[in-house]
């Protein structure tokens, strides 16, 4: 926690970026940043269901947790969505030879469908977003899972409940001081516990819920649809 208050002192003037642009500026550097979690990407797929034909990737940025569920499930459809087009773009040239389908928007908004399914993903995602706007989306996630959908997120999570507060309220100063509306979409983590998160996720619908396993900071979360 010392070291996250000096951080947000040092960078207290620093102003916030809407979502979409911050991601096409670092586009080049993107996945060498990413690298950080060479190991989390290529154990991502083990935690999917066995008969996964039909995924859903929420912000899926440049696939880069697609080639492990690829490489385990190379006839998978997967639908991707993100803000931001050049990440879109970079993914397509890819996996041109994969059964995917981009969306460029927000998944806040875009519709899943019902019962589509058999596994929604995420990775190092939904750390930027409130308890109001999280709870919405995963209801919307356990609806659009078939029976026995899995949702799969992997993802920066506040270490207790200090550092959850803290970065929240940083967050509304910074919106405050630069006149951003709260409907906005901006780069700051505002991450929730995992025993905040889950029981989200719980509320939302989910029947089991359970943190797996922890890869420098990223940590896998499964919830289960009945």
């Amino acid at each position: 926690m010392c070291e996250l208050r000096a951080w947000l002192a040092e960078t207290a003037a620093v102003p916030l970026e809407e979502m979409s642009s911050f991601f096409a500026k670092r586009l080049g550097s993107y996945e060498t940043h990413m690298s950080l979690w060479h190991e989390a990407y290529q154990k991502f797929a083990s935690f999917l269901p066995a008969d996964c034909t039909e995924i859903l990737d929420l912000g899926c940025g440049t696939g880069l947790e697609l080639q492990s569920v690829f490489a385990r499930f190379p006839t998978a459809h997967v639908t991707g969505i993100d803000m931001s087009a050049e990440m879109l773009a970079a993914l397509s040239a890819k996996y041109d030879n994969k059964a995917v389908h981009t969306i460029c928007g927000d998944y806040f908004a875009v519709p899943f469908g019902a019962a589509r399914f058999d596994a929604v993903i995420s990775f190092q995602s939904l750390h930027h977003f409130t308890p109001e706007k999280k709870t919405a989306l995963f209801r919307r996630i356990a609806e659009t899972l078939k029976p026995n959908g899995v949702f799969l997120n992997c993802d920066y999570f506040a270490c207790c409940d200090e550092e959850e507060t803290l970065l929240f309220a940083e967050c509304a100063r910074r919106r405050a001081a630069a006149n951003i509306p709260d409907a906005e979409f901006v780069h700051f983590d505002t991450p929730l516990t995992v025993a905040h998160e889950s029981a989200l996720l719980r509320k939302a619908g989910f029947s089991e819920v359970q943190p797996l396993e922890s890869v420098n900071g990223a940590v896998f979360q499964r919830a289960e649809k009945k």
